[in-house]
């Protein structure tokens, strides 16, 4: 079946990360709604036993430059900076090999319907169909920001080569939630409080534009 996509990249809310105009709280909407599975007929079962620890991670697992990105799938800002400007990244630093890149959850969220149950989905694609299909999947998601569904997050999952019905019980059930949370802690002892957030090496990046984060890690290497 053919996917309608489109692409959100308007602020869902105006705020500031560590030195970064971004997105803050104030979300719509409300947990815990029956997703509606569209055009998957999908029996959505709760799964069982996540990896928690699932970390998605691109690059040299050993390089000495480590790039962390907090990220919340309901933030118009991280969807600019996934689609316009993390390919920059990919290509000059990451395909090398010359650093890890490493994607971490904060949940602000912007909204509070989505943000656990997108990402949560995204960890699952990752857990089962490995790194290159968390960014991927990622990547489809950010498309239909503003357009979630539980169809939307099955054809996300089916564009990164992943089970839609799979993605959309991890999105149903929010599998990984705990996961979620535990980084968005990690996130708030770094000093996060709005997304998207970049790291280099433990250094909060000032912006998030492509020039910027490459100027910062060249430093670092």
């Amino acid at each position: 079946m053919e996917h309608t996509r489109r692409v959100l990249l308007s602020g869902v809310a105006a705020g500031g990360a560590i030195g970064v105009t971004g997105c803050l709280g104030g979300g719509g909407g409300s947990g815990g709604n029956t997703l509606d599975t569209g055009e998957y007929d999908c029996d959505l079962t709760e799964p069982s036993a996540p990896d928690l620890e699932y970390r998605p991670t691109l690059g040299d697992p050993d390089a000495d430059v480590v790039v962390r990105a907090f990220e919340d799938f309901t933030c118009g800002h991280c969807a600019t900076y996934k689609l316009e400007h993390f390919p920059a990244v990919r290509e000059e630093f990451i395909e090398p090999g010359e650093i890890r890149y490493e994607h971490w959850d904060f949940p602000i969220p912007v909204n509070e319907t989505w943000a656990v149950p997108v990402a949560s989905a995204a960890r699952g694609v990752g857990e089962h169909g490995g790194d290159e299909a968390f960014f991927e999947f990622a990547t489809a998601a950010y498309e239909s920001q503003g357009d979630y569904s539980g169809e939307a997050v099955g054809a996300a999952a089916e564009t990164a080569g992943a089970d839609p019905c799979a993605a959309i019980a991890d999105a149903q059930f929010s599998t990984y939630e705990d996961a979620s949370m535990s980084d968005r802690d990690e996130g708030e002892s770094m000093g996060v409080s709005g997304t998207p957030a970049i790291f280099v090496n433990g250094e909060p990046v000032d912006g998030y534009d492509s020039g910027t984060i490459i100027d910062a890690i060249e430093s670092a290497l």
